[in-house]
């Protein structure tokens, strides 16, 4: 692939991932994606296969952007209540952060694909999984350094966490109403400060 076509590739995708992510996989239109790039179908399908590959990378742009800063989130310098309480506060913001997205990547990719594209649900399924582990790896950590307690195995405790996290952005994604994150994700800092903290 010559420069150019890598960057027209790199353009279309980043352009799209917000629409794809916004109105679904169904819901975006052909004239939605030759408006909004200025390109011909011609010319977009030139760079990806069908509608469902550019959809896919559409999600997996949204996707990296959000992993990258969960990284970032995560990585951070200190114990693993630090990394934890830093992944919380993200998620204070995590509306600020997926305004630009058209929303949270996985909850709207995840709802819409279920029933309509099994490459898109099971791309989010494979990212769930991801950010849990990621979570569980720094519960884990905490624990063998004894930082931490758990009162369950780090992997179950990252799920129910990561579940309260994702319930928080659905509720306040769909009633726009931010207090269900930032309630609930005070109330997460204190649960694991109470749960977790030695």
């Amino acid at each position: 692939m010559t420069k150019k076509a890598e960057r027209t590739t790199a353009y279309i995708i980043e352009t799209v991932a917000p629409i794809f992510n916004k109105f679904g996989y169904v819901g975006t239109s052909m004239s939605d994606l030759t408006e909004a790039t200025g390109l011909t179908k011609g010319a977009i399908y030139g760079n990806f296969e069908n509608k469902e590959a550019l959809a896919l990378s559409a999600f997996e742009y949204n996707r990296n952007l959000l992993m990258d800063v969960i990284d970032e989130k995560l990585e951070i310098e200190g114990m693993a209540l630090d990394k934890l309480f830093s992944l919380l506060h993200f998620y204070k913001q995590y509306d600020v952060f997926t305004l630009p997205l058209g929303g949270c990547p996985i909850l709207n990719v995840g709802v819409d694909a279920q029933n309509n594209n099994n490459l898109l649900a099971a791309a989010v399924k494979e990212t769930i999984k991801e950010i849990e582990g990621k979570m569980a790896l720094v519960l884990e950590n905490g624990v063998n350094q004894n930082e931490i307690h758990l009162p369950v195995p780090p992997l179950q405790f990252a799920k129910q966490l990561f579940t309260m996290i994702q319930g928080a952005v659905a509720l306040s994604t769909m009633t726009r109403d931010r207090k269900y994150l930032i309630n609930t994700l005070t109330y997460l800092e204190h649960l694991v400060q109470k749960e977790v903290k030695k």
